[in-house]
């Protein structure tokens, strides 16, 4: 048995009797339940995907349901979850399964690739559970297993270096089709509960023997990724309108940028154009103010509360009021949801 099939065959063994198992989108092969799984992990941990997965199968429980909601509606249901890039791309690709494959997803990883929001190891992923092509993943966890396996030092925030470990992940795959299921999985739990990024539990490794960061006694020196996240800040001033009946003023975001597409209490850069955007109101309060943190930048919000007359708008009017039962139906960003909420 060659080194591949030793590799493989160790971590499809380790996966069947160590790995996880309970979790709901394992131990199917409805590529529906694989791909929204995939897409609500991204940057998001199992934990917090859990309960929003089976929101989501109880509104859409197939594909046609999801391609036939209205984007507010999935957005509402991913409010909270963040990236919103995704429920949008989500939408949309449900929309072209629906009208570009008569409702089933395609059988390979290149011709998922294709779909929107689908990008090579979410498509890889989707292909080798459900259909088992024998394709590899590279997500975050897969890179760390296999470059430290394989000693793997070069910068992998140079895509050359990047493409060229998919090479060796590809390489290393099981012979046997049937195994591409528990191999991907295998990856996957390795990364997830075993080689962590701070914590190579190197003694429950099943690959120990054939890893080369173990061997050279530095796991935690692989992977090697120079580029560093630069992190910005902003200061947004959210306007809090309600007039006498409680209701809300809330407008949608544009489709780019943070919180695209979202609705969202009216941001202004400073209080002076917050409070010239509604100069017939009266101010209540100004809220305590936080910082809310995402991937790239840091959000200052100063929340300031306005009454307001009914039937007024802000000068350019745009926007919409909404009961407080409306608003929280609304696909909200969380910092703005929890506001509304006085959590």
């Amino acid at each position: 048995m060659n080194s591949r099939n030793v590799f493989a065959t160790a971590v499809v063994q380790w996966q069947r009797t160590h790995g996880r198992h309970e979790l709901p989108w394992q131990n199917t092969q409805d590529p529906y339940r694989v791909w929204l799984s995939e897409i609500m992990l991204q940057q998001t941990q199992v934990s917090t995907v859990l309960d929003y997965y089976a929101r989501f199968l109880e509104r859409f429980p197939d594909v046609q349901a999801l391609a036939g909601a209205h984007q507010d509606e999935v957005l509402a249901l991913w409010s909270g979850l963040g990236y919103y890039s995704r429920a949008r791309n989500l939408h949309k690709c449900a929309q072209q399964v629906v009208s570009e494959w008569g409702g089933a997803f395609p059988r390979t990883a290149a011709q998922l690739q294709t779909l929107a929001g689908i990008g090579p190891s979410t498509a890889a992923a989707v292909a080798a559970f459900c259909f088992q092509e024998r394709v590899a993943i590279l997500d975050g966890n897969v890179k760390r297993v296999l470059s430290r396996v394989r000693g793997y030092g070069k910068d992998l925030a140079v895509s050359a270096n990047e493409k060229e470990l998919w090479g060796y992940a590809q390489s290393m795959l099981p012979m046997q089709s049937g195994d591409m299921p528990a191999y991907t999985q295998a990856l996957m739990d390795l990364g997830a509960t075993v080689c962590l990024p701070r914590r190579a539990q190197c003694e429950q490794c099943p690959v120990s023997g054939q890893c080369v960061a173990y061997a050279q006694k530095q796991p935690l020196a692989y992977p090697v990724k120079s580029k560093r996240l630069v992190r910005r800040s902003e200061t947004w001033w959210l306007l809090w309108a309600q007039d006498a009946q409680g209701r809300i003023w809330l407008e949608q975001r544009p489709q780019r940028g943070v919180w695209a597409g979202l609705f969202s209490l009216p941001v202004f850069p400073s209080e002076q154009a917050l409070l010239e955007a509604w100069p017939q109101a009266k101010v209540r309060a100004h809220l305590p103010s936080w910082v809310h943190v995402l991937t790239h930048k840091d959000l200052h919000l100063h929340p300031v509360q306005l009454q307001v007359q009914v039937g007024q708008s802000p000068a350019d009017g745009q926007g919409k009021w909404f009961t407080q039962t409306q608003a929280l139906a609304l696909g909200l960003p969380a910092p703005i949801r929890k506001l509304l909420q006085g959590d």
